[in-house]
């Protein structure tokens, strides 16, 4: 099997091909599927698409149009602990189920259920191994390889094309190809993708209190950004003046996983010189390397080295866990933490919660061009998939038309689904729904930030608030705002997540500051499942001996070499194979 990467005018003529008219509104008409009559779809603005010979016939599509005779959706459901279900209500039988049979005469029964992880994963390979797939289930890359590689799933590209509404097509074309293309093989949609706006950049966070009680003065200019020669003071004033008194000041403390990640890693700093450990990227002449053997990456190691050498990395870098850096936060012993923009609401709180004084501001690392470079997250998540031969497969779109347009756009749930609505302003978690995927434009995280802002400021209502939670953080800014120092941790972590780190990435987008790169996003391939652990081994043992001086940084030349020898070039060559 090979993955045809297609390119994005390529995508969007392959989705147009069966898209000749468009018929404005939702109306009643006739199913394709089996002629089945349809009741008209109320509460949603897509309009549905049709081929000539159906414009000729006079048939519809209709996105939301009910079966007149019931159809059965047989799911590979995965459950999880403490779902928050109702009294008598289970993972079969519940208020969204019934939505679905009342909405779409779709009957929603289980093929079976399992709790996500290890347990779901063993039911999906049983499955594939007898060639009895559930209706649909949910799975993820490397297992969409495979389904489709075994000729097991169901071709999903007319089902999209006809029964997609606008709003969901629109969501998928906001992401230029990035995600809905992951899911296309041989220019056929054989699956569909959940999504994930982008999480960029990386962010430092500062105690703003202590950086008040030194006097210092970082990002004079206001635009969000420092640069590393700024973070090196600060962590240097922070050193030498213990602000936080705790007789055992540390700089910067950094997790020992050397994956690169955003939250307590080291992902910021090589960001801010372009480097992306363990991504995947490729050349102009169609060759692939990883973002963990380029020269920016000996430079990013490099800098860490010098900052370990003048005290300002933690001492015992390569051995802290989450739980020790936890605690040099909470014991006031660091004011520099490194994360993505909500940890106020599950780290930062922690240290708020001891101290009721600390304050953080947070920051964008530039690079030497005054720019945040930033990669691009895979923008699709888990796959829903079809199995080969099922007869309804448009059942599954119109699923979730109804989950992801029309139960988020809908300004009358209330009324036209209580039971729905009452399951969402309780919590129930979403794996209840029928298929547990998000999907949300590439511009929802900056969409609903824009409306909690303009809802604080008075310019709309909370009835015009997109979304529960968006609601929800409207409460909890505006009792922030009313007294700041008195607010309780949930509502000052809730502004600072939402205000100062989506604020940040509002700034950034609206200065143009993003220098954006693309990684690939291509699954696993047998040598990376086969060598892929050793190599991962090699990479954390050379980078923080380096980091810590055990190691020159010449070293890295070294492990470039032993890391390509091991099994590395083969994973490049293996991926550029998948892109022809």
């Amino acid at each position: 099997m090979v993955y045809k990467k297609m390119l994005k005018r390529g995508l969007a003529a392959a989705l147009s091909f069966a898209m000749v008219f468009s018929l404005a509104g939702c109306g009643g008409g006739t199913d394709k599927q089996g002629g089945n009559e349809t009741k008209a779809a109320s509460g949603t603005q897509a309009a549905a698409s049709t081929s000539p010979e159906d414009e000729a016939s006079g048939e519809s599509y209709d996105p939301l149009g009910a079966y007149a005779d019931t159809v059965t959706l047989a799911i590979g459901r995965g459950t999880v602990q403490n779902a928050k279900l109702p009294d008598g209500a289970s993972y079969e039988n519940n208020a969204y189920n019934d939505w679905v049979l009342d909405r779409l005469n779709v009957k929603c029964v289980n093929a079976f259920e399992a709790m996500e992880g290890e347990d779901y994963d063993r039911q999906v390979s049983l499955a594939m191994a007898s060639e009895d797939l559930p209706d649909v289930m949910i799975v993820g890359r490397d297992i969409l390889d495979e389904l489709v590689e075994n000729d097991l799933l169901e071709d999903l590209t007319e089902s999209y094309n006809n029964y997609a509404s606008d709003y969901i097509k629109g969501i998928y074309d906001s992401y230029e190809g990035r995600c809905l293309e992951s899911a296309m093989f041989d220019g056929k949609i054989m699956a569909l993708p959940s999504t994930n706006p982008d999480d960029a950049p990386g962010q430092v966070w500062i105690r703003q209190d202590w950086l008040d009680k030194l006097n210092l003065v970082v990002d004079a200019d206001g635009n969000k950004c420092i640069t590393r020669e700024e973070l090196e003071m600060v962590a240097k004033e922070f050193v030498e003046k213990d602000p936080g008194n705790s007789g055992n000041p540390v700089g910067m403390a950094f997790s020992y996983t050397m994956d690169g990640s955003n939250n307590l890693g080291i992902g910021a700093i090589n960001a801010s010189f372009g480097a992306f450990q363990q991504q995947w990227f490729q050349n102009s002449d169609g060759t692939v390397y990883s973002g963990s053997t380029t020269p920016e990456m000996k430079e990013s190691l490099a800098f860490l080295a010098d900052l370990f050498d003048k005290g300002l990395v933690d001492p015992q870098f390569g051995t802290r866990t989450w739980e020790d850096i936890t605690a040099l936060m909470t014991n006031g012993q660091t004011g520099i933490s490194f994360g993505v923009w909500h940890i106020p609401d599950w780290l930062l709180s922690n240290v708020k919660s001891m101290d009721p004084e600390a304050q953080y501001t947070s920051f964008a690392l530039e690079d030497e061009n005054g720019k945040v470079n930033a990669p691009h997250s895979n923008a699709a998540g888990s796959y829903v998939v079809v199995r080969k031969g099922y007869e309804n497969p448009e059942a599954v779109v119109k699923l979730i038309n109804l989950f992801h347009d029309e139960r988020v756009t809908s300004k009358t749930l209330d009324t036209d689904a209580p039971a729905v609505a009452e399951y969402e302003a309780a919590g129930v978690d979403g794996s209840v729904r029928p298929l547990r995927v998000e999907i949300n434009s590439s511009t929802s995280l900056l969409d609903d930030f824009h409306s909690i802002v303009s809802c604080v400021n008075g310019e709309i209502t909370l009835e015009d608030m997109p979304t529960l939670e968006s609601k929800n953080m409207v409460g909890c800014i505006q009792r922030y705002n009313e007294d700041p120092k008195t607010t309780d941790v949930i509502d000052w972590s809730r502004y600072h997540s939402r205000m100062d780190g989506i604020g940040l990435i509002d700034t950034l987008t609206k200065q143009n500051s993003f220098s954006w790169v693309e990684p690939l996003y291509l699954g696993t391939t047998d040598t990376e499942k086969s060598n892929g652990a050793n190599l991962d081994k090699l990479e954390e043992e050379t980078f923080i001996k380096i980091i810590t001086g055990e190691l020159a940084i010449d070293a890295f030349d070294t492990f470039v070499e032993n890391w390509n020898s091991q099994g590395g070039a083969q994973i490049c060559e293996e991926m550029a194979a998948k892109l022809q």
